[in-house]
């Protein structure tokens, strides 16, 4: 019996990695039973005979997981937007904020095409990118053809296990494969029509780039905050964490109690009115949500 971890789950089959060496292996014939499905990035105890021929036998406790796209014990989420062709959206990047910090996963923003921006258009992702660092996270303005910048993202996947986010189009396969171009990973031109790409890739799959894992996944296709409740929102908002022990009510939903903290940095312009009005529509959401039985 080995231990190693799931690099690849593809048509009933988990290929786990363990010294140096792939093994193809399938679940336990309860796990089934038990309805325990292995995930790629999941850390199992196996039995080979040969790289061929392998068993899961149990799977050790999960530190997170994503059902869409099915990974476990993330470290890290690289959500890549594009500054053009699909035009950049601080709505939808929220949304991927909220997702991952509510699964305490550390991200790291990405804004691609900057190659392709009027001086103008530079000036707005730089004030992005600036009101995204006063919010607590790493910003990185690339291009793919920019090495500064890939080697900036380089080193922030060694030693970690991270996973690539981002909507259709904005260029999660290319940026990988200007990061190792030994990946070789299918891209898709944008449809014009459309405005944004096809998905390129089909399953998950852990790649060994700069000294960490990096999973290429089909996409996060569920975007909705059907596991996040009410008051576990403003935790997913680090800035708002920064000050909300002074409201004057604990578990305040930074809406609209009286005497909030968050609501008073927002009008002096210590926390962005664009990411509290998304909060905002996010938190109607959550309460609008129908429930499930």
């Amino acid at each position: 019996m080995a231990v190693g971890k799931i690099v690849k789950a593809l048509s009933g089959f988990y290929y786990v990695f363990h010294d140096g060496e792939v093994y193809q292996c399938r679940g336990r014939g309860n796990f089934r039973k038990k309805k325990i499905t292995p995930l790629v990035g999941d850390v199992v105890e196996f039995k080979a005979d040969n790289t061929e021929e392998g068993y899961i036998l149990s799977i050790q406790n999960r530190k997170n997981e994503f059902v869409r796209p099915p990974i476990a014990n993330v470290d890290q989420a690289l959500i890549v937007t594009s500054a053009i062709q699909p035009q950049f959206n601080s709505l939808l990047l929220d949304r991927f904020l909220v997702l991952v910090e509510a699964k305490r996963i550390e991200p790291l923003i990405v804004i691609s095409k900057m190659d392709q921006l009027t001086d103008a258009a530079i000036r707005d992702m730089q004030a992005y990118k600036e009101l995204y660092e006063k919010a607590g996270y790493p910003v990185i303005l690339s291009s793919f053809n920019d090495m500064p910048s890939i080697d900036l993202i380089q080193s922030h996947l060694t030693g970690r296990t991270t996973v690539i986010a981002g909507q259709s189009g904005v260029g999660k396969s290319s940026l990988l494969n200007a990061i190792d171009p030994r990946l070789s990973i299918d891209t898709n031109e944008i449809s014009e029509s459309l405005g944004r790409g096809k998905h390129t890739t089909r399953h998950v799959e852990l790649y060994e780039i700069s000294g960490g894992l990096v999973a290429d996944t089909p996409g996060f296709s569920s975007l909705d905050f059907g596991e996040l409740e009410m008051d576990e929102l403003p935790e997913c908002f680090p800035e708002f964490v920064q000050v909300q022990h002074l409201c004057k009510f604990r578990g305040c939903l930074h809406h609209k109690e009286p005497h909030c903290a968050v609501k008073k940095a927002v009008e002096q312009g210590e926390i962005a009115r664009r990411r509290y009005d998304h909060y905002l529509q996010f938190l109607e959401e959550i309460q609008n949500r129908k429930p499930r039985y």
